[in-house]
């Protein structure tokens, strides 16, 4: 580890490989310098991320992601404090690509490792704009293969109370839209289509716990409907495509903002925040804020660009374990099951 140099305003090189997403961020004294991101579109043809081709891809991207990230911040390397990586949750093979290419650079240079959450992260991006929520807050984390109400009470002081028993909103967004025959990932297509769109067809809230999540029935509710209907009608999603990804979407995004919001009652948090890649959703980014109108709660929304999987919430999860002098050794190992209680 580097003498003398830890202090209040560290320069960290972040690097994000959960997914399908390579991404590397610079950030310096808490601030972002630099995100950079490249996408695999190859998942495409197979509508879902392929395991086996997501770690390839990420072998190819990394470094090209780095240098590009390190020369957008304007830095050297040898100007760093820290190395930073997610550990976990995620694909193995494309979470260990990330892990050793950063315990590498963390051997070359002499620098301390960190270890980050996804999930923790996912909140943490709040933090990198202003306004950001004060503590304590409630958050929805909503993502492709996540959908969690976690009260924030410090940074790393988080307490889960409920989660998806199923299907994350992002899965049923992928699933729904598969069946209506929409390119991988489906959540922005729906998103577009519903805009030209009336909600005309009722799909059913699950009844499940009280901040449970599921979104499985959805999903069948939609198949069976889809399947009677154009039993009727060969033509009927060619003709109600519009209207049918509406509807979906209400049925999603209702729940979403529902069981939010009763949380946030019971627990008496007038700030609200959401993370994840379906926050960026038009819909219920627009529910969202007229349901906290309604209550007279805050509504924190992070920037597009920091809800999908990007490095940059990796670098702000990382600055403020690096204050604390939270590092991790080599020995440490991708977690794809990674928790709050084992991190």
């Amino acid at each position: 580890m580097k003498e003398n140099k830890q202090s209040q305003s560290p320069i960290i090189l972040a690097i994000e490989s959960s997914c399908d997403d390579t991404s590397c961020a610079i950030s310096a004294k808490g601030k972002i310098r630099a995100n950079v991101v490249a996408n695999q579109t190859v998942h495409k043809n197979y509508g879902g991320v392929v395991p086996e081709l997501a770690s390839r891809a990420h072998l190819s991207h990394i470094i090209p992601v780095v240098d590009a990230a390190v020369k957008e911040a304007g830095i050297k390397t040898s100007d760093l404090d820290a190395i930073a990586f997610t550990q976990g949750p995620g694909l193995l093979g494309s979470l260990i690509v990330g892990n050793q290419f950063a315990k590498g650079l963390a051997v070359a240079l002499n620098l301390p490792l960190i270890a980050v959450n996804h999930m923790e992260a996912h909140i943490l991006a709040h933090f990198i704009d202003e306004p950001s929520p004060t503590f304590p807050f409630l958050n929805l984390t909503v993502s492709g293969g996540h959908t969690e109400l976690v009260i924030m009470r410090d940074y790393f002081e988080q307490e889960l109370i409920g989660q998806t028993l199923d299907d994350a909103a992002g899965e049923a967004f992928d699933k729904c839209g598969k069946m209506l025959g929409l390119p991988y990932p489906s959540g922005p297509e729906i998103d577009q289509l519903a805009k030209s769109g009336k909600i005309k067809f009722n799909f059913p809230e699950a009844k499940v716990g009280e901040f449970e999540f599921s979104f499985s029935g959805l999903k069948t509710s939609v198949m069976y409907f889809l399947k009677r209907e154009l039993a009727k009608d060969p033509d009927f999603v060619k003709n109600e495509i519009n209207n049918i990804a509406a509807s979906v979407q209400f049925a999603i995004v209702k729940t979403l903002v529902n069981k939010t919001l009763r949380a946030a009652k019971k627990h008496q948090l007038k700030q609200i925040a959401v993370s994840g890649g379906v926050s960026v959703n038009s819909e219920l980014r627009k529910q969202m804020e007229s349901a906290c109108k309604d209550i007279g709660a805050e509504l924190y929304l992070a920037a597009p660009k920091y809800c999908t999987d990007n490095a940059a919430m990796i670098a702000m999860a990382a600055h403020f374990k690096y204050l604390k002098s939270d590092f991790c050794s080599l020995k440490t190992a991708a977690e794809p099951r990674l928790s709050r209680q084992n991190h």
